[in-house]
């Protein structure tokens, strides 16, 4: 610090500045992840980083050397965690991921604390302008080849629903409900880059044509296709759940089924680095985020504030605004390093 001075200090103002500038190493070096490096992990969806930055202010708090985020699919996620080539996740569904959480080693590698964001709810709408016309109301109604058509992008006769990433979890979901609900012969599960087919169907939507999708909350495309305005749920038949989760019931309380469970979402990080790191620990257990917040900011991101720069300002502002919360956390997690 000092020696970015051109001129030299001298006496005791140089003693003060020497006596400051060791302290502040002191202090840093006193806080409970100095030295240790951290490597946050999210999903190719950019509007993931928020929650993740957040997460990673508060570390960086603790004094932990945050690495900047690196992309995988949630599947690889959880097993490179599990291996300790990440740290953490700040978006694993559960139970959406649950299957990826097992067959990564479970609670003998990873460790989930819970929930960092509730009320995260997913499913297939179709546009209400063709639900009221035709009075489609549930997903089955697709096995009928005369409603599937209408949905139908590509000329080949069957519905077009715009689906999930290769590697989602939604992924294997919608392919265990189409061969549930037989819908294999009449529905195609167009998969590639969820941003980019779903802003085609926003722009097909614009133009008057019908859509079928699968989306989910918290996420900005609710805000721009409002469901019980602009769009409507579609119910499914029965519950259908992939792997272990398939005798789960997904009916909501007012006895509406839309196929999934209303799920949470979880920091999940690796077993080893959590035993270490009581306060990272601490942390990750206290942490909250509402999911109406989630949503405002990816709002914002959709409409053009998308950039790496604009994400970290997002986070900093939330963080201002909710000071006494975020300090709070960083308390609970210093008192947790103090044993």
């Amino acid at each position: 610090m000092i020696r970015s001075f051109r001129r030299p200090l001298a006496g005791l103002a140089a003693a003060a500045w020497l006596a400051f500038g060791a302290g502040a190493a002191n202090a840093q070096d006193a806080l409970p992840g100095a030295g240790v490096s951290v490597q946050p992990l999210k999903s190719s969806l950019a509007e993931e980083a928020f929650q993740t930055l957040l997460v990673m202010r508060g570390l960086e708090k603790l004094g932990y050397d945050v690495k900047p985020i690196k992309d995988l699919e949630p599947a690889t996620e959880h097993v490179a965690i599990a291996n300790g080539d990440g740290t953490f996740m700040a978006h694993h569904w559960n139970p959406l991921h649950a299957e990826f959480y097992r067959n990564s080693g479970a609670d003998q590698k990873l460790w989930r604390s819970g929930p960092y964001s509730g009320n995260a709810a997913q499913g297939y709408l179709i546009d209400r302008k063709t639900a009221e016309k035709y009075k489609i109301t549930n997903l089955a109604q697709l096995k009928d080849p005369k409603i599937a058509a209408l949905f139908d992008t590509n000329g080949d006769g069957k519905a077009d629903l715009t689906g999930c990433n290769p590697g989602w979890g939604c992924e294997l979901a919608i392919e265990h409900h189409l061969k549930a609900y037989k819908l294999a012969d009449t529905v195609t599960h167009n998969q590639g880059s969820y941003a980019a087919l779903i802003a085609d169907t926003i722009a097909r939507y614009r133009q008057g044509q019908p859509v079928l999708y699968y989306t989910w909350t918290p996420y900005w495309v609710s805000a721009v296709l409002r469901p019980g305005q602009d769009v409507v749920w579609l119910q499914v038949p029965f519950s259908a759940s992939p792997g272990q989760e398939g005798d789960a019931n997904t009916a909501l309380p007012n006895g509406k089924n839309y196929g999934f469970k209303v799920n949470a979402q979880h920091i999940v990080a690796n077993k080893a680095f959590v035993e270490k790191n009581p306060a990272a620990r601490r942390l990750f257990e206290v942490m909250r985020l509402p999911v109406a917040d989630i949503n405002a900011q990816n709002l914002r991101m959709s409409r053009g504030e998308n950039k790496p720069a604009d994400v970290a300002r997002h986070t900093d502002a939330w963080i201002k605004a909710h000071q006494k919360t975020f300090d709070g956390w960083i308390a609970e997690a210093l008192r947790a390093a103090q044993g």
